[in-house]
């Protein structure tokens, strides 16, 4: 028995150590990423709030179904988390609700305090024909210099997801600009899915800020290719295509992989010395993927583009660096299991991954990790 025992205890810590070093597979790497001990959600549905909904005119408990795929910002010195949020609806079935945002905020960025209403949702306004009735999902957020907020989404009117822009400078008054693509060339791509829109990121004293490249602002979005635009303000935008005038996917699913079925943009990617890090969520199929872990399964991988080209990529994981392991992170209106990468925030020494989980809940893990940033960041390696 003491040596079957302690065969155990050498196969575990083994496992262990082998997790360790497959967190680092490369040095340009964001991470390695740790749990919290005793890991449980920090967002949760709950049944007794409630809003009264612009399109329907009645009370809604409009976060009693699922609180998922969360945004994160830092303001006076707290970690704001922007979530999506469903009304249960007798059913469990994905796509069927209405999705509005909701905000919690934290001192510590693991302690949550949830406004009692949703902040951002479909109503009587400009944006209507695109958010009605399928709502407002999937928010990532980022903060210029001069302390404006811009906010990507994706507008469900349940013809065609389109990704979408709104700003605000106090995170509770919006102005909605609408499909980042409806009048680009006529609205070529109008039509088209868009969704996942992160844009490029950089570290300034201690905070993560819009990102200038080429005089460019640079977004990575879409599903299940990732592609990229560009932008002067960060509300009007421009598909990078090719001379044929086409869209030109940076990163696509791999066979063989554990991204081997669609690739999507996680949360606004970092500028760091060694390139632009992609974060970016990856889903598998077991018939041309990794058998082991599971079909439709969501994982989060990194991926590395050159910081003066950003559609060029230097180098990719080979392996998931964050996956479903927990319950709550494999339970849900999501069975499969996902740790859904959308929110990314430098908090108090540590950087903070918000992620989704099983389309039903918020979890975080954090990083104590030094990356090497370019001059003006005053945080070096």
């Amino acid at each position: 028995m003491t040596q079957n025992r302690s065969k155990f205890l050498l196969a575990a810590a083994l496992l262990v150590l082998s997790n360790l070093a497959f967190a680092q597979e490369k040095s340009w790497m964001l991470g390695p990423f740790e749990r919290p001990q005793n890991a449980q959600p920090i967002i949760s549905p709950i049944s007794d709030t409630q809003f009264q909904d612009p399109m329907s005119g009645k009370i809604v408990n409009w976060e009693s179904m699922a609180t998922f795929n969360p945004a994160a910002i830092v303001r006076n010195g707290k970690v704001h988390v922007i979530y999506r949020a469903e009304e249960k609806l007798g059913e469990k079935e994905i796509g069927g609700h209405t999705s509005r945002l909701g905000m919690a905020i934290s001192s510590d960025g693991f302690q949550f305090v949830r406004e009692k209403v949703p902040f951002f949702y479909p109503q009587e306004d400009s944006q209507k024909e695109f958010e009605w009735t399928g709502g407002t999902e999937d928010p990532r957020i980022v903060e210029t210099e001069d302390g404006l907020f811009v906010l990507t989404y994706t507008q469900w009117n349940r013809d065609v997801p389109r990704l979408a822009v709104a700003t605000s400078r106090d995170l509770k008054t919006w102005e909605k600009h609408g499909p980042i693509f409806e009048n680009w060339k006529d609205g070529k791509y109008h039509h088209t899915e868009s969704k996942s829109g992160a844009i490029v990121t950089e570290l300034k004293d201690g905070k993560l800020m819009a990102a200038k490249i080429n005089s460019k602002y640079w977004m990575y979005y879409g599903v299940p290719h990732i592609w990229l635009a560009t932008s002067d303000d960060l509300v009007n935008w421009v598909p990078v295509e090719n001379h044929e005038g086409n869209r030109v996917p940076v990163l696509s699913p791999r066979p063989g992989f554990f991204d081997s079925w669609l690739v999507e943009a996680g949360p606004p990617p970092l500028l760091t010395e060694d390139g632009i890090v992609v974060l970016y969520n990856a889903g598998n199929s077991q018939q041309v993927g990794v058998k082991n872990l599971g079909n439709r399964v969501y994982t989060g991988g990194q991926a590395l583009f050159d910081a003066a080209e950003p559609w060029k990529l230097l180098d990719r994981v080979t392996q998931p660096f964050i996956q479903p392991e927990l319950p709550f992170e494999k339970s849900g209106q999501y069975p499969e299991g996902t740790t859904f990468l959308e929110g990314l925030v430098y908090f108090q020494g540590k950087w903070l991954l918000y992620y989704g989980t099983a389309d039903s809940m918020v979890g975080v893990v954090s990083s104590t990790k030094r990356l090497r940033f370019k001059e003006g960041s005053k945080i070096q390696q």
